[in-house]
């Protein structure tokens, strides 16, 4: 008992900031928000706001839910064993939580808890999968079908088989951002060891056919792996109905934690794999390393509250999707939706503001959370690799803005978002004079400009 006392006053004299704080949460209610001073503001890399921003960036990142917070809590503190120790209770009660976690992701799949494999995330996944395929299957398949408009992990992974010597076939998508059928069927080959296409495109939010893929691929007796990181807890998933052999997943997209992912592999028929990482034979020797416990409950408490709320939260995100989009429309004009209006998550709404320099805009919107489509945060002017691959004029890609709606975003922050948007395209507009020039009936794209 004294020592639980003399714990408790230790606490309240090394944090009397943090206990006695106390302030009403934004977006991220599933965070706990750090004292401040909102009378002096915030400055960070050059960059000074009245306060912390909206957050609208649901694509990068999701806040942890305070629900899974209280789950992965126990593991943190009292609970802390290693799940491979055999011979005493703590390791048997976190190996007894791993495995409640594997069966709960696997659930909202539609897979068996056998065929989940924990990972540090996504991108791990991704690397295990296209990598290891092609490295197991290497005597007899030389040939991977992905896509242009993949993640960059995936994309970086073809890149490195291509430089040992295996070819890649990069489709092309349409204006939608949606795959031709036809032309993933004519590209197969007989030595075609894996096809790759994401679920949910993390930039533009659009939704490839999936079952119609994994058909073509079960005709032609094809593994068939899909990045699943952007469609997890927000679009029901099959992995039977989708015939997909792999599966990418990952915990913070999901509301989970950062660091946890989870790879689907399917037992029958057998995808086998090469792994990427040596070591003690964890996860079936698919992944060595130490099962982080509190993370992978944690991404195990996000898939069943995703299962339980997944369509509550879906028509939520879309009341919202729509609010953002007719608002900004109500007051603006040449706004433009990039990728599929009918087959895309309602939570990503990737828009182009004609006339605006992306650059600008997205600086403008310091009080908002968002990233822009194209690569104007980096060295690179260059516009996103995947709205050149929509065959977006560049000058559009240049100007796209992503907005990630999620669980926690409320209409009033969509209202502001709105306010702080229109209220910058139309200053950078007053300021461009090629909308001067459209509104006096210019055609911009008949000029003919003159180099000096």
């Amino acid at each position: 008992m004294a020592s639980k006392i003399i714990a408790a006053t230790v606490r309240r004299s090394l944090y009397p900031r943090i206990l006695t704080y106390n302030r009403p949460l934004s977006t991220a209610a599933a965070a706990v928000a750090e004292p401040s001073d909102e009378t002096v503001g915030i400055s960070m890399k050059g960059v000074k706001i009245s306060g912390r921003p909206l957050y609208l960036d649901m694509q990068a990142t999701s806040p942890v839910d305070p629900r899974v917070l209280d789950a992965m809590l126990p593991y943190f503190v009292s609970r802390y064993g290693n799940p491979h120790s055999r011979t005493h209770l703590y390791g048997w009660e976190s190996d007894e939580a791993v495995e409640t976690a594997r069966s709960q992701v696997a659930s909202l799949i539609n897979a068996s808890a056998k065929e989940i494999v924990f990972t540090s995330g996504a991108t791990e996944c991704n690397n295990i999968s296209v990598k290891g395929v092609m490295h197991f299957y290497k005597e007899k398949k030389k040939h991977v079908i992905t896509t242009q408009t993949e993640h960059k992990c995936v994309l970086d992974s073809c890149r490195h088989l291509q430089q040992e010597g295996f070819d890649v076939t990069y489709l092309p998508v349409k204006s939608d951002g949606l795959i031709d059928l036809n032309e993933l069927r004519s590209s197969i080959r007989s030595d075609t060891g894996l096809v790759s296409v994401m679920a949910v495109n993390n930039e533009i939010g659009v939704i490839q056919p999936m079952e119609e893929i994994g058909q073509i691929c079960k005709e032609f007796n094809i593994p068939f792996h899909t990045d699943a990181a952007q469609a997890l807890g927000k679009i029901p998933i099959d992995v039977n109905k989708w015939n997909v052999s792999l599966m990418s997943l990952s915990g913070h997209k999901v509301y989970g934690p950062k660091g946890v992912g989870a790879l689907y592999m399917r037992r029958r028929p057998r995808i086998r794999v090469e792994p990427q990482m040596n070591g003690g034979g964890q996860e079936r020797g698919i992944r060595s390393g130490t099962v982080p416990t509190p993370l992978v409950v944690g991404m195990g408490a996000a898939c069943e509250l995703a299962m339980n709320e997944m369509e509550y939260d879906g028509k939520r995100v879309t009341e919202l999707k729509d609010r953002l989009l007719n608002g900004i429309r109500a007051k603006l004009d040449g706004v433009v939706v990039n990728g599929s209006t009918e087959s895309r998550y309602a939570g990503n709404l990737n828009l182009s503001f004609a006339y605006v320099e992306g650059e600008s805009l997205l600086m403008g919107l310091k009080e908002v959370a968002v990233s822009s489509g194209s690569a104007c945060t980096s060295a690179s002017l260059e516009p996103s690799y995947v709205l050149r691959a929509l065959g977006v004029d560049e000058d559009m890609a240049h100007t796209s803005i992503r907005f990630g709606i999620g669980r926690f975003t409320t209409e009033e922050e969509i209202d502001k978002a709105v306010e702080l948007t229109v209220n910058q395209v139309v200053k950078l507009r007053e300021m461009s004079p090629l909308y001067e020039m459209v509104k006096e009936g210019i055609d911009i794209k008949s000029i003919q400009w003159s180099q000096h």
